[in-house]
């Protein structure tokens, strides 16, 4: 059972600057609660640091959780994970989906009755869309079609999708899935098209318009309603860390 699915996403980014204090922004981050989560940052925002630190948060919040991990681009900061069971790179990152999409379909025929949390973090989910449009469309709108049914009923099934993008470009997330989104960080300084696409207001909007971010900073939005600055902390430990995220791919 789960044990405690409180993650220290960041820091609050004001109390860090102003005070020095390194204030931990906490999330519930049990799928009843905030489930799906979609990170968005340009290239050298600190994205592929933060996932790697969310990657290993989960691990350890649950020993009985299941993670997969969809690496399209092959950024050089997961190249440790290959070889790992439940890692997939460029080509194979639809079998990595395909496997977490079958376990959706399976709990929600009632063959299997398990409800263990299952993760699949995809990188560079948006580019992957992309350039599946150019070599097969009708594949790409059918896996899109799945993203959707995976954001929509996942969270009742103990399914998760956790996906990362430069830009979230409205062509590849269909009937508006980008509110099934619980979890949203905006990394990094965005392009204001990325804060009209993914800040539910003009009024959150105009909040960061005073504000430079730098890398590892950004923007996090729960549920839609409450918007956090943060600093991702700085990893002590990498060896240690990787060494959590290794096994928590593999076996």
């Amino acid at each position: 059972m789960t044990r405690n699915y409180d993650i220290k996403i960041a820091y609050h980014l004001d109390d860090y600057i102003e005070l020095g204090v390194a204030n931990p922004v906490m999330v519930n981050m049990a799928l009843g609660v905030n489930s799906h989560c979609l990170i968005s940052g340009m290239s050298g925002s600190g994205k592929s640091y933060f996932e790697l630190q969310l990657l290993c948060r989960l691990i350890k919040a649950d020993e009985n959780s299941r993670l997969y991990f969809a690496d399209y681009k092959g950024d050089d900061t997961f190249d440790f994970l290959h070889g790992c069971q439940r890692y997939y790179s460029y080509h194979d990152t639809l079998d990595g989906f395909n496997e977490v999409y079958g376990i959706m379909q399976k709990r929600m025929s009632g063959e299997d009755e398990s409800r263990n949390q299952v993760t699949l973090i995809w990188d560079e989910y948006v580019a992957n869309i992309l350039a599946l449009q150019e070599r097969d469309n009708k594949l790409a709108k059918k896996v899109m079609g799945q993203v959707s049914e995976v954001l929509l009923l996942g969270r009742s099934k103990g399914v998760r999708l956790i996906c990362t993008c430069q830009r979230p470009d409205a062509n590849v997330f269909p009937q508006g899935s980008r509110l099934n989104y619980g979890v949203i960080v905006i990394l990094g300084a965005p392009l204001k098209s990325i804060l009209e696409m993914l800040l539910p207001s003009s009024e959150y909007i105009d909040m960061t318009e005073s504000r430079t971010f730098k890398q590892g900073e950004g923007i996090l939005l729960l549920q839609s309603t409450e918007m956090t600055f943060i600093k991702v902390p700085t990893i002590r430990n990498m060896d240690a860390l990787k060494t959590v995220c290794m096994k928590g791919l593999s076996g």
